[in-house]
């Protein structure tokens, strides 16, 4: 009798075993479906409905997987960019770290460097985010997802929104440059309705001895007074300025350059021996108190952080009491 249901139980069994394997076959592709790459190319945002792990950002050295959601970014370059989207890095460049505009959000953040691999290899990075000029990229490719930007190839907003794009906040990038384009503009506006559609704005630097005048792109919030407020700038400004940049002046030929306003970037903390010269006192300008100041070490960057701090300042020096 026994013989009789043995045989039955034994069909049963592997019956079930078999049912069992299949569901957990089932499952496990499930799982693997869920990791398809969803790709971001720079007209196409990967928001929405993605639930994959990763994505293939389409970045100028050719398609990088990258985690969909980073957690773990080192951002040798554009940290102030990822800073503004409400992401924290877990490893900076030393300039970003020592800007006063950004010492509050790293103050415990990692500095690293390019040329210390083995500093960024230590904070186990799941992105790194380095510069075409940087050293050891290969190395820095070796530890973890690396995209690499040239500086100047984007334009300030093309920047941010690619960075929008690897932070999964596209839509975000998105809505702050609509709205600064929009308010940086309205200023433009007013000021040239104040004062002139031809009034003119010059960007200079003071570096100890040193003067440079700025073009339309050299951070010290030019994007914002050239490209968003559509200022306009001395003709020998733009000219010399045009090939690097910038442009290095001498006292001697000062004036030549300087426009109805000045835009200084310049040490706050200490006095500066050219701004107690002959030759800048003479400057129309300077004689007319229309010089707005800004610290050097805080305008550096074109991230939205700083140009918003640098379009407060632009308002209240072009349109404030007084003015």
């Amino acid at each position: 009798m026994k013989k009789q249901w043995i045989l039955p139980f034994i069909v049963l069994m592997l019956f079930t075993m078999i049912v069992s394997a299949c569901g957990n076959g089932a499952s496990s592709g499930a799982s693997d479906n869920g990791k398809q790459e969803a790709t971001a190319t720079e007209g196409t945002s990967s928001e929405g409905g993605n639930t994959s792990d990763t994505i293939t950002y389409q970045s100028e050295t050719g398609p990088v997987e990258i985690p969909a959601k980073p957690q773990r970014i080192v951002a040798l370059t554009n940290g102030p960019n990822i800073l503004s989207m409400d992401v924290t890095p877990v490893g900076v460049d030393k300039w970003t770290a020592e800007n006063p505009l950004f010492n509050d959000k790293l103050k415990d953040v990692a500095i690293v460097s390019d040329e210390d691999p083995e500093s960024v290899s230590a904070l186990s990075p799941d992105l790194i985010i380095a510069g075409s000029h940087m050293k050891n990229l290969e190395q820095l490719s070796k530890i973890a997802p690396t995209i690499v930007y040239t500086w100047g190839k984007l334009d300030y907003l093309q920047q941010q929104l690619e960075i929008g794009k690897v932070l999964n906040k596209e839509s975000e990038a998105q809505a702050w440059i609509d709205d600064f384009t929009k308010r940086a503009g309205e200023i433009g506006d007013e000021i040239k309705a104040k004062y002139g559609d031809k009034v003119t704005v010059s960007t200079i630097e003071i570096a100890d001895k040193e003067v440079f005048a700025m073009g339309d792109h050299w951070a010290r919030g030019t994007e914002a007074l050239y490209q968003a407020m559509k200022l306009n700038m001395p003709e020998k400004v733009k000219n010399d300025t045009l090939k690097d940049g910038y442009h290095s002046l001498s006292l001697e030929v000062l004036p030549e350059y300087m426009g109805d306003f000045i835009v200084l970037s310049r040490d706050m903390t200490r006095d500066n021996e050219i701004m107690k010269s002959g030759i800048w006192s003479k400057i129309p300008a300077v004689q007319n108190k229309q010089v707005i100041e800004l610290d050097t070490k805080a305008v550096t960057y074109s991230d939205p952080i700083t140009l918003d701090y640098v379009l407060n300042i632009f308002k209240e020096g072009f349109l404030g009491t007084g003015k």
